[in-house]
């Protein structure tokens, strides 16, 4: 690193210019720095002896109670204090994100204990933030705009926008820190809808939060390993970042959140990250790094529905966010196709893109809209309509649990089949009218959980050999605390007093993310000397396959089907069995370093880059026998053969007898199929061989292995694809 820094004082002529181009030093979790260069600079210092890799600073994007109940976690209390290991006491994570509003009653440090001596971090002040805003519950806050600025210019707060400070303007940072975190607040709401107790999942972990993401446009890479750095340096014990860059995915020595979270997690850090909002495609989930852990978003059993009562009494039910004004009375309905503006095609008015429609014929209507392939959003229609001083929106899109409608203006969200009902009632009315009723909330009455539509899928484009998501969490339409000062940037109308609100229903993986966080640090607080890798082995090891009523969990898609592993990974998140795993898959950080060297990455980037001296064979073996929690082979051509340890953590003599589901035309063999574990043998190795029976190619299949010892279940995933002649990879 010296050698570079005296390059840039070389190549900016001066120490003074070289100074003013470094925005940061990483010195806690690694070595380097991030500076404003040109092309030709950037290649200048590539070639400084020492210099490992030049990496382009990227902008990355967030991912956007009745949850934890539905997870049935609920805080253990004794005397009227949360037990500890019960509520993430004596745990600190740290979110990666938009920042926090101090003031919401979700971070009230009531019963919160003084944090500990190890704790390094600090409350770094700014506009409308100051040491005050640190308590018993937020013990540290910084803020990250280096990185931002040197891609996008400075940013001023004086429009009102933004902060330079931890303070939240977005309401992002504020939603994930108080849903993994947040203390029991009674009431809480979202505009009357979801009432009821809000509560994180552990209530008693401390929160540091470093705001890396600005309300005007992402977050920067530089400032996202500086805020790891610190965070490292800080002393948390869980990271907690809802945020990512979507395909195509750079390589783990060129992404940031790779890099730093291999140092966190090489210290004993969990690192939670979110799968991406790109699905129901494959190949689109993100963060795919083995040794973080990739959430992909469910439902819960909580829906908002909303009727809708047209002319002839017949009714119609869809779901909404809207409370407000002017709904109990008949409006003139049109079909939005039926009132195309001047040269708009019908498709386009048919979606009710914005200025698409006919503004006379718009006024005082309910616009019925039909998603298309170019507008797929509700809020689109929504803004549309009301420029046009339309009544409401009825918008008719694929089926799905997640409402996208604004809450702010009468939008109904129907499944096709309803929006083409209310086609032939209209073609059969000479003035057909509809109106609307309140959306309610209502629990109990929705299967769940379903992988929600927008999460991103598996396979990982970057390492298809590591099963991608890890796992499923809550991540639709959940309640959480929000920033004030974001309410008023949001999609106001003449229906809506748009007074600010400190609860918000927000759905995305990003929402997932922080009740994995949540569970982690509940896992922590009860296994404080569980590795990351053994953490993230309990939750995919014990989690289900199954919904609330014991079918098989269905993936929101087109169409929906089955869930499988690249939906959902290991399975929907079960907190309780994941205290009590039985067997972990625990996996060393020189682990991590030889996969990097399967991958084929350059041996001195993986040394300074990891700044682990690790022996390690470049053999692509390596992929498929790293001690994951799954098993995924992406080309199996014949035969072959994997191996795994497991590490007991249950009752010291126990007896664990494979079962195989194995994966349609393949024959699979356990090799010991039983394992005995006593007092002295604590770790047993297995290998599993893989045999084809089929002669077709490019074809995934899925099954399971357990492990039983008539007390627990230890389920891991196993997914293979055949291939004939396509030579994925070399084998070596």
């Amino acid at each position: 690193m010296e050698n570079s820094k005296t390059a840039m004082i070389s190549i900016e002529h001066s120490k003074e210019s070289a100074k003013e181009s470094i925005l940061y030093s990483y010195k806690h979790g690694f070595s380097g720095f991030a500076a404003v260069l040109s092309q030709s600079q950037a290649k200048l210092i590539a070639d400084v002896p020492g210099v490992v890799h030049v990496v382009p600073n990227r902008i990355l994007k967030l991912h956007t109670t009745r949850s934890w109940d539905f997870l049935q976690v609920k805080p253990q209390i004794v005397d009227g204090i949360l037990s500890e290991g019960h509520s993430g006491l004596g745990t600190i994570i740290g979110v990666m994100d938009t920042g926090i509003w101090p003031e919401s009653e979700s971070f009230k440090d009531d019963g919160m204990g003084k944090f500990p001596s190890r704790w390094k971090g600090i409350c770094q002040e700014g506009n409308r933030f100051n040491r005050s805003h640190c308590n018993r519950k937020i013990i540290g806050a910084r803020w990250y705009i280096k990185g931002y600025e040197a891609e996008f210019g400075k940013l001023s707060p004086s429009d009102g926008v933004e902060f330079l400070s931890p303070r939240d303007a977005v309401g992002h940072g504020t939603h994930t820190s108080s849903t993994a975190s947040g203390a029991e607040v009674k009431n809480a709401n979202f505009r009357g809808l979801a009432q009821g107790i809000a509560r994180g999942g552990a209530p008693s972990s401390w929160l540091a939060i470093y705001k890396v993401c600005w309300a005007t446009g992402g977050c920067s890479s530089a400032d996202l390993l500086a805020a790891i750095d610190d965070a490292i340096f800080d002393g948390v014990d869980i990271i907690s970042a809802s945020l990512g860059s979507p395909p195509p995915l750079s390589t783990y020595v060129d992404d940031a959140l790779a890099i730093g979270s291999f140092h966190a997690v090489a210290r004993g850090i969990s690192v939670v990250c979110s799968a991406g909002n790109t699905g129901p495609y494959p190949q689109t989930v993100i963060n795919t790094a083995p040794w973080v852990m990739t959430v992909a978003a469910s439902t819960i059993d909580r829906d908002f529905p909303a009727v809708i009562t047209l002319g002839n009494n017949q009714t119609v039910v869809g779901q909404s966010f809207y409370t407000g004004r002017g709904l109990n009375k008949f409006h003139p309905i049109v079909y939005g196709a039926d009132i195309a503006a001047t040269n708009i095609d019908g498709t386009s008015a048919g979606s009710c893109d914005l200025e698409t429609l006919n503004a006379t014929l718009a006024r005082g209507k309910v616009i019925l809209c039909f998603q298309s392939r170019w507008q797929r959003s509700a809020a689109i229609a929504s803004k549309s309509v009301l420029e046009l001083k339309g009544a409401g929106v009825i918008f008719a899109q694929f089926p799905t649990k997640d409402v996208s409608c604004p809450w702010s203006f009468p939008c109904v969200q129907v499944d096709f089949e309803a929006g083409t009902s209310l086609l032939t009632y209209m073609a059969a009315s000479r003035k057909p009218v509809v109106k609307f009723s309140f959306s309610k909330t209502v629990i109990g009455q929705q299967l769940a959980p379903e992988i929600a539509y927008f999460s991103s899928r598996g396979p990982s484009s970057l390492s298809p050999s590591v099963l991608k998501p890890d796992i499923a969490a809550p991540g639709v339409d959940i309640l959480a605390s929000w920033s004030p000062a974001a309410s008023s940037k949001l999609l106001n109308s003449p229906q809506t007093k748009a007074s600010p609100f400190n609860f918000k229903l927000d759905s995305g993986t990003s929402m997932a993310c922080p009740h994995i966080s949540g569970i982690v640090a509940l896992l922590k607080g009860i296994h404080p000397k569980w590795s990351p890798a053994a953490i993230k082995s309990a939750l995919v090891t014990t989690a289900s396959m199954k919904d609330e009523y014991g079918q098989n969990t269905v993936a929101e898609g087109a169409p929906h089907k089955q869930a499988d592993p690249f939906d959902y990974g290991g399975g929907n998140v079960d907190p309780n069995k994941a205290l009590d795993p039985g067997l972990i898959y625990d996996i060393k950080p020189s682990d991590y370093v030889c996969f990097l060297y399967a991958m084929g990455y350059n041996s001195t980037a993986i040394r300074l880059m990891t700044r682990v001296h690790t022996p390690c064979h470049n053999s692509v073996k390596f992929l498929r026998n790293l001690n994951l929690p799954s098993i995924t082979l992406p080309e199996l051509k014949q035969r072959m053969t994997v191996s795994r340890t497991v590490t007991n953590v249950g009752p010291v003599n126990s007896i664990y007898v494979a079962r195989i589901q194995a994966p349609a035309g393949i024959d699979v063999s356990v090799e010991p199929w039983i394992l005995t574990f006593n007092s002295t043998t604590k770790k047993l190795k297995f290998k599993v061989t893989f045999c084809s029976q089929l002669k077709v190619q490019g074809r995934y299949s899925f099954g399971n292995l357990y492990w039983e010892d008539g007390i627990h279940v230890v389920r891991i995933p196993v997914v293979v694809r055949i291939v004939i002649n396509n030579h994925l990879y070399s084998e070596t």
